[in-house]
């Protein structure tokens, strides 16, 4: 049987919605009226929208949604609210494009406290942990004064510039990081398989081997017997370094070796820079204070020793000590970046020049990462034609050894 969505009012002027299964909008509208309420509108819902409903009454979506789905929920609200469509209306349509349950669940969520008379910042602010404190300080900005599409574009847009950069470094792991696996299990093979072929040769012969060669012979006997412990080994560093890392003293500590590393510590405080000159410029474009802002991005900066760094500067603007002479003070900004800040204060346009800062920093994380990878495809590649050639090299060694011993 049909199932349709009504929305329908009272005497006293309240509104009310819901669903109903009936098998024609007759009968609806004639259930409604028994119930005293005039019919405002009917629709019937498809069979996948009825499962989405059913899938989000249940709860049995656990699944959390993800940072590409906030991107498309954002963009597709900006795109319906500039076309004129009332918010209560976009949350609709949305509810009705998305197809994974867990935006369902949330849209609608987020849509029942719209209608329930709550605005859309408080409504999105009750999902803080899918959206983020910077998501919300926009929406209340684009409540308080400029227009709410405009705002959604312009956050939109910073999302999708986030995500880039993201992709980017993601993407420049993805080569080093098979070509590592590649190496360790060539290498695995080789001590576990190959020189084992060699080794009943070896000792038919009686004599005394190589070093290298018994250093070679030796680590693949000993991954043959104890590679579960090598397991263990792997999952201890692993853990070690997770705990590491929960730890704030802790990882302030591995924070700041990795700032001091050559070329990854350079990386790490380009994509930094970039990533606090977008937030802030992003957030001071659309009306949010300058010390909102900073505290912020307090919370979003991922390297603990640059948060503490944005920590003191936040403390000197609040002295009235401006933007930039607080950040020349930290040593975090290069120099070229606070040259432009210090423009962009000078001449009163601080949030384009830090969205100006942002993009220049965003194409230097592109050039350091294809720098870093210029280096690191031929290290590994000659790292792992060394290790291959040293035990094939002792082998041969052996061989020679028990040839000019049989002469």
């Amino acid at each position: 049987m049909p199932s349709f969505y009504y929305k329908a009012v009272n005497l006293q002027g309240e509104t009310f919605e819901g669903e109903m299964v009936a098998d024609k909008q007759s009968m609806v509208v004639a259930r409604l009226q028994e119930k005293s309420l005039m019919p405002i509108q009917i629709e019937l819902l498809s069979a996948k929208q009825q499962k989405k409903i059913s899938q989000a009454k249940t709860g049995k979506v656990k699944t959390k949604v993800k940072f590409d789905d906030v991107v498309q929920f954002t963009q597709q609200l900006a795109t319906l609210l500039n076309a004129g469509l009332p918010l209560d209306r976009c949350l609709q349509t949305l509810v009705d494009l998305a197809d994974k349950p867990e935006v369902v669940i949330l849209l609608q969520q987020i849509q029942e406290e719209v209608r329930g008379g709550a605005s859309l910042a408080v409504a999105v602010e009750s999902h803080r942990a899918v959206f983020g404190r910077f998501y919300v300080n926009m929406i209340k900005a684009g409540e308080a004064g400029i227009a709410m599409d405009q705002v959604l574009s312009s956050l939109a847009e910073f999302l999708e510039r986030s995500k880039e950069l993201k992709e980017t470094v993601k993407s420049a792991l993805i080569y080093p990081m098979v070509l590592l696996t590649v190496a360790g299990l060539s290498v695995i093979l080789l001590l576990t398989f190959v020189v084992p072929q060699f080794t009943q040769m070896f000792e038919d012969a009686g004599q005394a081997l190589p070093i290298p060669t018994q250093i070679v012979i030796a680590m693949g006997e000993g991954l043959q017997q104890y590679w579960w412990l090598l397991l263990w080994i792997i999952v201890g560093i692993a853990y070690y370094f997770k705990q590491q890392f929960a730890n704030p003293k802790s990882r302030y500590f591995w924070d700041k070796q990795l700032l001091q590393l050559p070329l990854v510590g350079d990386l790490m405080a380009k994509i930094e820079v970039a990533r606090f000159s977008r937030t802030l410029g992003t957030l001071l474009s659309n009306g949010v204070p300058l010390l909102t802002g900073l505290a912020i991005i307090k919370e979003i900066i991922g390297n603990l020793v640059l948060a503490e760094s944005i920590a003191q500067v936040t403390r000197s603007v609040k002295e009235g000590k401006g933007l930039t002479r607080p950040l020349a003070q930290v040593k975090v900004f290069p120099k070229f970046a606070l040259q432009m800040l210090s423009v962009g204060e000078e001449t009163g346009h601080l949030d384009a020049m830090l969205i100006k800062v942002a993009d220049v920093y965003d194409q230097e994380v592109k050039l350091s990462v294809q720098r870093l990878l210029a280096l690191l495809e031929p290290a590994l590649i000659l790292g792992l034609g060394i290790t291959i050639a040293g035990i094939i090299f002792s082998i041969l060694l052996a061989i020679l050894s028990v040839n000019e011993l049989a002469i």
